[in-house]
Order: structure tokens, then C-alpha cells, then sequence
């Protein structure tokens, strides 16, 4: 796309003499004889650089450039004047011009400042464009993106932000659920009190209970002193609750009870205490199939679900991966080196092309595992082997319908069963070697036959 530069001028030589010489030079080039046509003009068309006399009929130079830096004040001004009105010249100076050059002026003099007042109206817009992606990135705690996907995220994050409800973060491992959570309290009015995570999964069964909600001293061996649990920790402020489907029938119970009276009590104490938290869980598991199960309680599913936040996969925003692999160079770059690390077209590609079963989390390893080999450049093989191997699709036979339907969800279902079963037939009932087989990360794998009860435990 041409620099667009707007000369205002009210004689006709001068106009016609600008236009010529910056149109030789590659620009793009209008013209107005007077400031309200130059202002006529910027409101159809956005320009980089607008150069304008000081003196002329109507409204001057001097006024154009307030308006100019009021409408658009990303557009550079140079200003044209008679060698003696350098007084006008100081005060456009005062109020935003570039810089002004005096009557007559040499060819080679317009055309340097020409160039040096684009590269500084680049080098801003750049340098805000850098701030606003970091100011992005700060109030969304690192959450990258600008697929549809993600700006519609973005977007129920800011709406959510602003209520008191719970909010269920629900995605597959390694999209970001926590930095979800971190946004919703960042964008919130509790953001300045605090924000605490817990990984229900990561707790022993025995201690959980302690660790939610604190404990009295003497109330169980090992209780040595009195213990704030983490709703006191997080008061006024955000509890997260990660994996929340893994939290035990009785705790569900307990849970369920403070969200209705916002208040409990600690293991082994009589004294009520309030619980003011904005409660933000989130899960990889399809809780309402636990509800079913009855590994879930239903009210608490409710309860925790009011506003429900999904994390897409990366697979589902492959277009967000340049940005995410810049960011990652960045982060991985040996020497912290402000310029990006070049990334070749082949090992792109690869990236873009694979699922990634471990989404972002995956991604992030295979660009460090990249730097570690060769610092300087990100290619093809320095990627993971997996990357690189191309899997062609695995089709299900002829597409018919019947016509009376068919249950689509049931049929993929047991077809992603068969091929489960059938890559441990062929490793010998090796879940790690089954898992490659098909494409998937062990973690991956192990989900999948969990969903389906064929998971035995064993590796």
C-alpha cells in the first residue's frame, strides 16, 4: 500500500510542483487549495503525511494543524513558510508539526525531510501499536490472539469481568484456562485484592477439605497451628478452583453450601467466618457427563456454571500460531534480543499444519526445544519428529445418510473407540506407543480411553 500525503497549498505552482516531485519519489499524492478542502479531504481519506503552507486565504496553516492533530493526531504535519515568519513557524512546532522548512527551498532538502518525517510517523505508529498489543496482553495476562475465536473471548471476558457471578472455564488441557481466570480478576473490580489458584487434582483427598476452607489447631495430627485456608486468602479478591471435577462428593457438598450462605467454617473450629470471593472454576472433563454419572453433584454444576467460558484449541485458531510462536521466540531467545528470531517457511508450515493434541502448551515446548538446538532460527529440523510426518485421513467409507438420519454423535464416537482398541492391539497394549500411533500425546491418549472406562490405570 502507497504513503498517502496530502499537499495544501492555495497557489497552483506550488501544488502542482509538490505533487510531481512526491509522486516521482513513490508516493501517493492529493491536493487542496485551501485548509477547508484539506479537511474536506481527511474525512474520506486517513493520510501519513499532510504538508501545508502556513499563510493562506480562510483558515491558515496553523489552524489546520490543530484540527489535524485533534482528528488524527497519528498523521505527521510539515509545514511550508516564508523565511520571515519564524514565529509561526516555532508555534507549529509547539503544537505537533513535524518540522517546517522555509521558502524557497531546495528539491533534495523537501525530499530528506519528507523521508525523515515518514520514518518518525512509522516508527510512533509502530511503537503504539507495540504498547497496545503489550497493554492487550497485560489485562488479558498473556492470553494471545486475534483470530475471531479469541476477540470473541476477549470480548465475554471484559462482559463478565464486570459481575459478581461464577464463571466455569471449561477446554481441553494446555489452551490457557488459568490465564482465562486471571483475566476475569484483572479486568475486574477485585483486582486489586487477591488472586489464588488451587489445582483440586494436585491436593490428597485427606487434605483438601484443610486447604480450601483452614484449620483449627489440634484438629487432626499434624494440625500444629491455626491455618487460614485458601477462601481467607482469597478474600475480597478471586479463588480459582482448577480441575474442579476431580474434587471429591463430600467437598463438592461443602462447596455448594458456602457459594449459598458466603460463609464456613475451618476444620475443627465453631467460629463462622464470610467468604467474600468471586469463585472461578475450571475443568478438561465434560462435567455434565459427570453429572450423569454421578460423580458430579447437579446443584454445584449449576451453581459454578452460571457463565461459562471455552477455551478454543489451537487447532480451531491455527491463524493465531505466528503470533504465538513470536512470542515465544521472544521468551526463549538466548540473548533477549528485541529483534525476532526468523522461523523458516517449511517449519511454519509443519506448525500450522499439526493439531497439536497438547495445544498451546505444546506449541511453547516445541519452540524451546528449537532455541535449545539453534538459537538462531527456528526450522524444520530442529522441530519434534512428529511435526514433520504428514497423516492423511482416515476415511469412514461412502458419506450416506439414511433416510430417516442417523446419530452422527454415537457413530464418530464408537468409531474413535474401535481405532483406541485397535491401536493397543497392535503396541501390545502400550498406551504411550498406542498414543504416537495415533497422533496423540500420551496425556491425550490416556483421556480419551478414560472417557470411554477402557483406562486401566497402568502405563
Amino acid at each position: 500500500m502507497k504513503i498517502k500525503i496530502l499537499v495544501v497549498d492555495d497557489e497552483l505552482s506550488m501544488r502542482e510542483f509538490l505533487a510531481i516531485l512526491l509522486e516521482r519519489e513513490g508516493y501517493q499524492v492529493e491536493v487542496a487549495d485551501s485548509a477547508e478542502e484539506a479537511l474536506r479531504l481527511m474525512g474520506t481519506l486517513l493520510f501519513d503525511l499532510v504538508i501545508s503552507d502556513v499563510n493562506m486565504p480562510g483558515l491558515g496553516g496553523i489552524e489546520l494543524l490543530s484540527r489535524i492533530k485533534l482528528l488524527t493526531p497519528e498523521t505527521g504535519v510539515l509545514m511550508i513558510t516564508a523565511f520571515s515568519a519564524a514565529e509561526q513557524a516555532v508555534e507549529a512546532m509547539k503544537l505537533g508539526a513535524y518540522d517546517y522548512i522555509c521558502k524557497p527551498f531546495k528539491i533534495e532538502e523537501i525530499k530528506q525531510l519528507v523521508k525523515n518525517a515518514l520514518e518518525k510517523q512509522g516508527l510512533k505508529r509502530e511503537n503504539n501499536l507495540l504498547k497496545k498489543d503489550v497493554q492487550e496482553r497485560d489485562r488479558f495476562c498473556g492470553i494471545i490472539g486475534k483470530s475471531q475465536k479469541m476477540r470473541e473471548l476477549f470480548d465475554l471476558i471484559q462482559k463478565v469481568s464486570a459481575s459478581q457471578s461464577s464463571v466455569l472455564v471449561q477446554g481441553e488441557s494446555g489452551t490457557g484456562k488459568e490465564l482465562a481466570a486471571r483475566s476475569i480478576h484483572t479486568c475486574s473490580p477485585r483486582v486489586t485484592k487477591p488472586f489464588v489458584a488451587v489445582n483440586c487434582g494436585a491436593i490428597p483427598e485427606n487434605l483438601i477439605e484443610s486447604e480450601l476452607f483452614g484449620h483449627k489447631k489440634g484438629s487432626f495430627t499434624g494440625a500444629v497451628s491455626d491455618r487460614p485456608g485458601l477462601f481467607e486468602q482469597a478474600e475480597g479478591g478471586t479463588l480459582f478452583l482448577d480441575e474442579i471435577g476431580e474434587l471429591p462428593l463430600l467437598l463438592q457438598t461443602k462447596l455448594l453450601r458456602v457459594l449459598q450462605e458466603r460463609e464456613f467454617k475451618r476444620v475443627g473450629d465453631a467460629v463462622t467466618r464470610k467468604a467474600d470471593i468471586r469463585l472461578v472454576c475450571a475443568s478438561n472433563r465434560d462435567l455434565e457427563a459427570q453429572v450423569q454419572e454421578g460423580t458430579f453433584r447437579e446443584d454445584l454444576y449449576y451453581r459454578i456454571n452460571v457463565i461459562q467460558l471455552v477455551m478454543p484449541p489451537l487447532r480451531e485458531r491455527i491463524e493465531d500460531i505466528p503470533l504465538l510462536v513470536e512470542f515465544f521466540c521472544r521468551k526463549y531467545s538466548v540473548d533477549k534480543s528485541p529483534k525476532p528470531i526468523p522461523i523458516t517457511t517449511g517449519a511454519l508450515k509443519a506448525l500450522m499444519n499439526y493439531p497439536f493434541p497438547g495445544n498451546i502448551r505444546e506449541l511453547e515446548n516445541c519452540i524451546e526445544r528449537s532455541l535449545i538446538i539453534d538459537s538462531q532460527l527456528v526450522s524444520e529440523e530442529n522441530l519434534p519428529k512428529q511435526l514433520l510426518v504428514s497423516k492423511p485421513a482416515v476415511l469412514a467409507g461412502d458419506c450416506e445418510i439414511p433416510e430417516g438420519g442417523l446419530p452422527l454423535e454415537q457413530l464418530l464416537e464408537e468409531l474413535e473407540k474401535k481405532y483406541l482398541l485397535k491401536a493397543l492391539e497392535i503396541t501390545g497394549g502400550a498406551k504411550k506407543k498406542a498414543g504416537e500411533l495415533l497422533g496423540m500425546t500420551f496425556r491425550s491418549f490416556r483421556y480419551r480411553l478414560a472417557k470411554f472406562g477402557l483406562d486401566s490405570g497402568d502405563e
